[in-house]
């Protein structure tokens, strides 16, 4: 399993951008995906999970702001962010989990990770 993050960058509170996760060939479709992030000094946290068939979850922070979903057709994981804020800055991370425990809270699961794209939030 092969995961390349992108779309990245810097934007002002109250902005938006949308990360995607290029994945290998059936990757989404056997796996359950993640966005988690790690900002420095603090602990990798999970943003959001989506299943195989699509059900997402969110982590508290995520709720209401980014929606995470599969471009099948091209293998690709996204996450749309809006109304961001700074305490949004990290560096954002794909991951690849068995199937049948698909949680942001679950970190442990995810045994496929990408190497991530930086989000920076400037109030």
């Amino acid at each position: 399993v092969q995961l390349v993050e992108s779309g990245g960058g810097s934007v002002q509170a109250g902005g938006s951008l949308r990360l995607s996760c290029a994945a290998s060939e059936d990757t989404l479709s056997r796996y359950c995906m993640g966005w988690f992030r790690q900002a420095p000094g603090k602990k990798r946290e999970g943003v959001a999970t989506s299943t195989r068939y699509g059900l997402a979850t969110y982590a508290d922070s995520a709720k209401g702001r980014f929606t995470v979903a599969r471009d099948s057709a091209t293998n690709t994981l996204l996450l749309h962010m809006s109304s961001l804020k700074p305490e949004d800055t990290a560096m954002y991370i794909c991951a690849a989990a068995p199937p049948w425990y698909c949680s942001p809270s679950y970190s442990a699961g995810f045994r496929y990770w990408g190497q991530g794209t930086q989000v920076s939030v400037s109030s």
